[in-house]
């Protein structure tokens, strides 16, 4: 081969040798692109994401209407009067002496009858009465003595017949007199000393006896303690409180608005503290005609006789509450009073007719207990009323 051939052959071929990089810088520069747009479009679907999010959530849920049912029931109007549970009949047993409290023969809920000993008392006695007792029987005595004499010497003159047989008589009737009066002075003197006569162990003032029959409520003094009778300036010492647990009463207090729809012989329900699930059935007895300021509010007293149960033991001093029946109706239609709304004063409720449609009804009420409330006219037992709302976003 020439060499003119060979330089033009090598003209006319390529150096070999990688080709120059630019169509791989296309193709970079173009992902490039793409991943930053899917990148900012990322970010703005996960921030259009959050605020919609946000928004679902500040919605809350879609409200929820509730409702409820008209339907029969017994209403009962009351009056309501606190108190407790008392004896009809509570007798403070008393001493009718002065003196030391030597021993107890009855204990606190112990049954007795009128006329059991409850307790006996030792006198302390006065030392002017004992003083004026003694100088009593000592003047008996003199004059005893000197009228012994005389009846003597008028035995002897009569025997002599020179005094009549009259004067011997006045004599012997003046003897007999003086006499009776050192007894009834020495018996005088020991009811001083002792309180009693010694004649009847009955009824002598030391012994304390029961006035009346029943249950013995409570001792409130203990052997050993001294006592004071009942007298004109003072009450005296209380030995023990008797009373008849067989005949209870319900005494108790009313408030002045509610005094003037009471009257006696009404129907009271009684609800005692102590007894739980239980209530128990009185009449109404007896309204003060004058009230008392108690606690800024004037109550007047009122009490109820208890109808006895057999099966339950009351005590004297339970806490109770009577309702005292104003006006009582069985088995009439009545609504919740939650369910009523009001417009100038008239009682109305909202009545469902449609999915989400309410209807506005007004209604005629009667008595309510303060829960239950009496519909007359507006709506009937298969009405679904709406039950208003107590908060914002209860679904009202």
């Amino acid at each position: 081969m020439s060499q003119p051939a060979a330089e033009t052959r090598a003209k006319t071929t390529p150096a070999e040798g990688p080709p120059p990089p630019k169509r791989s810088g296309r193709i970079a520069r173009v992902l490039k692109r793409v991943f930053f747009v899917g990148l900012l479009l990322s970010v703005v679907a996960g921030f259009g994401g959050t605020l919609y999010f946000l928004y679902q959530r500040s919605k809350g849920k879609p409200p929820v209407v509730k409702t409820d049912h008209a339907a029969l029931a017994d209403i009962t109007r009351k009056a309501v009067a606190t108190g407790s549970i008392v004896p009809r009949r509570e007798v403070l047993i008393k001493p009718r002496v002065s003196g030391i409290l030597t021993k107890l023969h009855v204990v606190a809920g112990q049954t007795i009858h009128e006329g059991d000993l409850i307790a006996d008392v030792k006198i302390i006695p006065d030392v002017v009465a004992l003083a004026r007792a003694e100088g009593q029987v000592r003047s008996a005595d003199i004059a005893l003595k000197h009228a012994e004499l005389e009846m003597h010497r008028a035995e002897k003159l009569t025997g002599e017949g020179v005094s009549s047989a009259r004067d011997l008589e006045d004599r012997r009737l003046d003897f007999d007199l003086k006499k009776a009066e050192l007894a009834a002075a020495n018996e005088t003197l020991q009811v001083v000393r002792e309180g009693a006569s010694g004649k009847s162990d009955t009824t002598s003032n030391t012994k304390i006896r029961a006035t009346v029959s029943g249950t013995v409520l409570d001792v409130p003094i203990e052997e050993g303690a001294t006592v004071i009778a009942s007298n004109s300036f003072n009450e005296g010492t209380t030995v023990s409180v008797v009373a008849d647990m067989t005949d209870m009463i319900f005494l108790g207090k009313v408030d002045e608005a509610d005094v003037g729809k009471i009257k006696p012989g009404m129907d009271v329900s009684l609800q005692v503290g102590a007894i739980e699930n239980r209530s128990f059935d009185g009449s109404l007895e007896y309204i003060a005609s004058k009230g008392k300021l108690v606690d800024g509010a004037i109550q007047f007293e009122v009490k109820a006789a208890i109808k006895p149960m057999k099966d339950v033991v009351i005590r004297a001093g339970y806490s109770a509450s009577a309702g005292i029946v104003l006006e009582k109706k069985q088995q009439v239609l009545s609504v919740d009073e939650k369910l009523l709304q009001f417009d100038a004063g008239k009682p109305y409720v909202e009545v469902k007719v449609g999915p989400d449609r309410f209807e506005r009804r007004n209604l005629e009420v009667g008595i309510s207990d303060g829960i239950k409330i009496e519909v007359k006219s507006g709506v009937d037992a298969d009405a679904e009323i709406k039950v208003p709302s107590t908060s914002p976003g209860s679904g009202s």
